[in-house]
């Protein structure tokens, strides 16, 4: 029976691509890409040929179901992002719902995700921790940092580098100045760094060194002391 196949691809450096993603896009009948014009590098590298077609935020509602047509009639069909794995902060999620409620099987390859480097290698407890994203950009921000505000677990979220620093300040301002956290960047490319400290620390650097690239922000639960 054909199938939806969720692969992820590399946050930074190609070679952390899996054999087995490049074995099953190579298998598909259709790859799902969110920007073909990125996704075509990376095939061209891996040598993959699979015809492509767009599949992103702004048609997924359209799209979704005839996908789904598909699928049933005999396609195998996989589903890439521009980078890490598809659902987290990408679509995904739509597609692979429409796809279960169809009686179609959804299987989702292990691979590059940025929030767990970025958790692991911040130092704060990755035991337990609550993902959120990227945040509100306007309506419901400020209740957002409140709530996480309460959190005990260590908090993941996204952000733009072009929204760093101003976020940095918001979060200093509702959830504490002395509150610990990381900010890791450009997770898995040669200028990746981790850069932990208070939220005030952490925005004043920032503030003198303008941040470029992907932004991963863990934040120190509610109770962690940095001791």
């Amino acid at each position: 029976m054909s199938k939806l196949y969720l692969v992820p691809t590399p946050v930074g450096n190609m070679e952390d691509m899996t054999f087995r993603a490049i074995e099953r896009l190579k298998a598909a009948d259709l790859i799902l890409a969110e920007d073909t014009r990125t996704s075509s590098v990376l095939l061209k590298k891996f040598d993959i040929h699979t015809p492509m077609a767009s599949h992103h935020k702004f048609n997924e509602h359209k799209t979704s179901e005839g996908i789904c047509e598909k699928i049933l009639a005999g396609s195998d069909i996989a589903l890439i992002t521009d980078a890490g794995t598809p659902g987290i902060s990408d679509p995904g999620f739509l597609l692979a719902r429409t796809c279960i409620r169809a009686g179609i099987e959804v299987e989702t390859l292990p691979g590059p995700t940025a929030f767990v480097p970025a958790l692991v290698t911040s130092g704060l407890p990755c035991d337990r921790f609550i993902f959120e994203g990227f945040l509100p950009v306007k309506k419901g921000r400020k209740t957002r940092l409140e709530e996480i505000a309460e959190n005990k677990m260590t908090s993941i979220i996204y952000e733009s580098p072009y929204r760093l620093v101003k976020t940095l300040a918001q979060m200093a301002e509702i959830i504490g100045q002395e509150r610990y956290a990381a900010v890791c960047r450009e997770i898995s490319k040669i200028h990746e760094e981790c850069k932990r400290g208070t939220l005030v620390q952490l925005h004043d650097y920032y503030e003198a060194h303008t941040p470029k690239g992907e932004i991963v922000i863990i934040l120190a639960g509610k109770d962690f002391a940095n001791t």
